[in-house]
């Protein structure tokens, strides 16, 4: 095991390219670089509220020390790191924005584990960069601890995403405007340690081909192919990859709609190449069942980035990212047939999923037509996505009449259920359980099955907000409790989270909707 203040890090990234290797930290373009040098700001008084042991432990990273919390704060930069902010571009909210960047996020260095795997250690919040544009490059409270459990919780719910290893407070207070509504607020900072294998983004090579810069869009991508993807070789490894790009974000969306999980910002430069999570704003899972649910503040009203229109989003993304990797062919044919294969693969990925969480033994043609009506159901009922799963599989016996069925799901219903939307309901139910009789496997198989698809646990969002209010006030035992929840989220070992959310928090600040602002 190491510590974070000895250990020798490596610069794969920075040996590899140009980057800006001034310091300046003045907002600006940076035409011709792939990063710039951006010593993190130091902070007042760092103190280590959250660790991630169990990562740590896969990672060989000793608990903190003294000089190891200085360095999660930002306050120390040892020999070996080389600190800078990563230059891309994206489209946000549909439309270009031109060149963004790590506007608050320092990537310390590379740590190459005892295995030899390869991690990017990054602060989030710790100070502007060249690319903070008009802002301070500070992280508060709210977002961080968002960030640090949520990343956490979507790794042992077995979605593809980055982690988080640390969580600092500052000891300095950042005005922030939570909704950008005029009404800015003191609030205490924090930054978070978070890591990844990499967080190149779509955006990065979007970035490159704005600008023509052709010989660095070549060399970045057959750097991405050679670390990330090395099984890729051959004169057609660049479709090749891109295919598995494709592959890789279709498998990363139906992860999300298996948990419920809805990301909230899906622009091109929240978009991973390997297919992972990255950047935890303001993100929610479904509390009751609306594809119409986004959480996003800013969203509104086109609801873009909503629930159900994530897959769709997702293919519009890699089209941009198609885009970016043109000059790099003869002819679009091959990029314009990766991108339109996402369909067929992500409706096959997608379908057997939903036979997963429903307790199918396979999904047949005619299963097909079914799991439609069945999510019309949802859509028109609006269960709690969660808890109504875990009902549907303790929902055994057959000789029960309409209203013990109505009843048994009473817990996860929002709402009284009018005479048709009850109707829905249990022909839905009873097709469902027409169909779990076909099984070739047992009820017990079946069970099992849907067990496993199907979390008992979620974070939500006003759960999250309650642990954030104790940590402001000092107390840490909901954040703590938290912590163990979420690696067992498919156990019955912490039942006290299973519940729906209370009437109280459909309109609170932070329980409900947010805005990108942290």
């Amino acid at each position: 095991m190491d510590s974070l203040s000895s250990k020798k890090y490596t610069k794969d990234f920075v040996d590899s390219f140009d980057g800006d290797h001034s310091g300046d930290l003045t907002s600006r373009q940076t035409p011709g670089v792939l990063y710039s040098k951006a010593l993190p700001t130091p902070v007042k008084n760092p103190q280590l509220i959250g660790w991630s042991d169990d990562f740590a432990g896969q990672l060989g990273v000793e608990m903190p020390a003294a000089d190891d919390v200085k360095i999660l704060g930002g306050n120390l930069i040892t020999p070996t790191m080389y600190p800078y902010a990563s230059c891309y571009a994206g489209h946000q909210f549909g439309n270009w924005a031109g060149q963004l960047g790590d506007g608050r996020a320092i990537t310390l260095g590379e740590w190459v584990t005892p295995n030899g795997e390869s991690w990017e250690f990054q602060l989030k919040g710790a100070g502007p960069t060249p690319y903070s544009r008009r802002a301070d490059g500070r992280a508060v409270l709210r977002s961080s601890v968002r960030e640090f459990l949520m990343s956490e919780a979507m790794h042992y719910l077995r979605v593809p995403t980055t982690r988080a290893l640390g969580l600092v407070t500052t000891g300095d207070m950042v005005m922030r405007d939570m909704f950008y509504n005029g009404n800015p607020q003191y609030e205490p900072g924090a930054i978070v340690m978070r890591v990844s294998p990499s967080f190149l983004r779509f955006g990065n090579f979007e970035m490159l081909a704005a600008r023509k810069d052709i010989t660095n869009l070549t060399r970045l991508v057959n750097w991405t192919i050679d670390r990330y993807y090395p099984h890729i070789t051959g004169e057609d490894r660049v479709i090749r990859w891109f295919k598995e790009v494709v592959e890789k974000t279709a498998q990363l969306i139906v992860e999300w709609l298996r948990v419920g999980f809805v990301h909230g910002v899906m622009n091109t430069d929240n978009m991973s190449v390997l297919g992972l999570t990255i950047d935890y704003g303001p993100y929610s899972f479904l509390d009751n069942y609306d594809p119409e649910f986004t959480p996003n503040t800013t969203d509104l009203p086109g609801r873009r980035y909503a629930f159900g229109n994530q897959s769709s989003v997702a293919y519009w993304n890699l089209g941009c990212l198609a885009n970016a990797l043109v000059p790099l062919f003869e002819t679009t044919a091959p990029l314009v047939e990766a991108v339109e294969s996402y369909e067929n693969i992500f409706w096959l990925k997608y379908y057997a999923m939903m036979g997963h969480k429903l307790g199918l033994d396979e999904v047949r043609d005619s299963d097909l037509d079914f799991i439609n009506r069945f999510e019309q159901m949802l859509s028109a009922v609006e269960p709690d996505m969660t808890i109504f799963y875990q009902l549907l599989a303790e929902l055994t016996s057959d000789k029960i009449t309409d209203e013990v069925i109505v009843m048994h799901f009473k817990e996860a219903f929002y709402k009284e259920l009018s005479s048709d939307a009850k109707a829905i309901f249990l022909q839905a139910i009873k097709a469902w359980r027409g169909r779990i009789e076909a099984n070739r496997i047992s009820r017990e198989e079946s069970l099992k099955v849907m067990s496993e698809n199907n979390p008992r646990y979620i974070l939500r969002n006003y759960i999250l907000h309650k642990a954030i209010e104790e940590l402001e006030r000092g107390e840490n035992q909901l954040f703590l409790r938290l912590q163990l929840a979420l690696k067992n989220p498919y156990s019955r070992d912490f039942d006290e989270f299973f519940m729906k959310r209370p009437e109280w928090a459909t309109q609170m600040a932070g329980c409900s909707m947010l805005s990108c602002s942290s």
